[in-house]
């Protein structure tokens, strides 16, 4: 009797737990297409309702790792630990910028495969593809060859790595089931088991502009890819971090990749939480890694990554080696997109930023063309926020005219509606407000 895919989904809706084998006929299906992709965005629905268990879990995210090919790495003999770290996503977080190339000069050998933007959070590769020339999609041998020579390579899912993957992806974003601590747990370990990682660090955002708005939700995320990554043999733990903000001063594309070319041309001058953020995840990946006991030692190698100028030789090298400009490093600004009109957004009053409504300023990136909403659009790489007024900034009249932000537009109108929403998400109050932990929690 032929698999019927719609009973799968019918089992799920109405609660029942599904057998290894039935997800992984599932999800063979999805990979061959023999599922259709309504049937997949009914059962990312039924999945995000109704749960699923641990073992269940399990099955998903190892049916969808060896739906594609998987990596090896023991012939190349590299003098290092493979490790890597994964964010769930958040608004601004250009994190894998600088510590790919830090826990490179650190020892390490990072082969990350990153992802597109999802729901209102950008993307690595969407970033990485304002460079001109990135190639987000090497082939093999040169990934490897990065890898090996470089200490690191940040690329996009290959149409060979996890493919299943690939396609629920692109259905999540789109369906309204972005949030599923279950889709979520198999998507980033699928991609990240089937890149051959001995040690991974996550990065789980918690807040406004997260998809874990709470602690408790974050909590659970963030134990059960630990739990299933470390069952599967890869050294996991996680970092619970503040998304009730922009992380960093910027929030777009080839905005974010600027400020970190800044940040790690000149570490000192950087947004403190974007670097605090970098150093306590490039520590963990140490530590995870056996590299270095001492959390404490692992985190000042991390930040000497940064001001020695290491992070930013071994960034230029990469990419180089995936067909960027040579001198991309030492010259940003000569070969990213600006936006036809840039023009800053001032608060109505004379006061300090409160509070971020991080989720409506990543929604009012997309207005502005910076995000997706169908699965392949194409993207403005040049539009959308810089010198965003953080956490107790002075802003306003009277407070060296100091704007909420600087917008970056195709037209007058759209700079209109984005300044709209940038007034409304960013709350502005009389008192400086208390300083909010970065940091929340860790889970090994």
């Amino acid at each position: 009797m032929a698999y019927l895919p719609q009973e799968t989904i019918i089992r799920k809706r109405n609660g029942e737990e599904l057998s290894e084998q039935e997800i992984r006929t599932f999800i063979e299906g999805v990979t061959n297409e023999t599922v259709a992709r309504e049937q997949v965005a009914a059962f990312a629905m039924a999945t995000l309702f109704q749960k699923m268990s641990v073992e269940e879990r399990r099955a998903l995210t190892l049916a969808m790792r060896d739906s594609g090919e998987r990596l090896q790495w023991e012939d190349l003999d590299l003098p290092g630990p493979i490790a890597d770290k994964h964010s769930t996503g958040g608004v601004g977080d250009k994190v894998s910028f600088l510590l790919g190339p830090m826990a490179a000069a650190c020892g390490l050998f990072v082969p990350m495969i990153a992802g597109r933007g999802l729901g209102h959070t950008g993307g690595t590769v969407d970033k990485f593809e304002a460079i001109p020339c990135y190639s987000v999609t090497p082939d093999n041998a040169t990934f490897r060859a990065l890898v090996r020579d470089v200490g690191v390579a940040i690329i996009g899912q290959t149409a060979n790595l996890a493919p299943a993957d690939r396609i629920i992806y692109g259905v999540r974003d789109i369906t309204g089931t972005v949030e599923s601590i279950d889709l979520i747990t198999g998507s980033i370990l699928s991609k990240k088991l089937a890149a051959g990682l001995q040690s991974l660090v996550m990065d789980v955002k918690v807040g406004n502009g997260a998809f874990m708005a709470t602690l408790d939700d974050a909590r659970a995320l963030a134990r059960s890819i630990v739990d299933v990554s470390n069952a599967a043999g890869c050294r996991t733990s996680a970092l619970l971090t503040n998304m009730n903000w922009v992380l960093g001063a910027s929030a777009g594309n080839a905005v974010e990749v600027h400020e970190s070319m800044q940040a790690m041309a000149n570490p000192a001058e950087a947004d403190e939480r974007l670097i605090s953020v970098c150093v306590a995840l490039v520590g963990e990946m140490l530590v995870n890694s056996g590299l270095v006991d001492s959390p404490v030692t692992a985190r000042e190698q991390a930040r000497a990554s940064l001001d020695s100028g290491a992070a930013l030789e071994r960034f230029g090298k990469m990419v180089a080696g995936l067909g960027g400009p040579a001198d991309f490093a030492e010259n940003p600004e000569k070969h990213l997109a600006t936006a036809a009109v840039i023009r800053p957004v001032m608060a109505a009053e004379a006061g300090f930023v409160s509070a971020h409504a991080t989720r409506d300023l990543g929604v009012a990136i997309i207005g502005l063309g910076g995000g997706r909403t169908q699965p392949g659009a194409p993207i403005d790489h040049a539009v959308g926020l810089s010198a965003v007024a953080g956490p107790g900034a002075a802003v306003g009249p009277g407070r060296d005219d100091r704007p909420l932000a600087l917008i970056h537009a195709v037209s007058e109108t759209d700079y209109e509606a984005a300044a709209a929403a940038v007034r409304a998400a960013i709350a502005v109050s009389a008192e400086q407000p208390t300083p909010r932990p970065l940091e929340l929690d860790v889970v090994r």
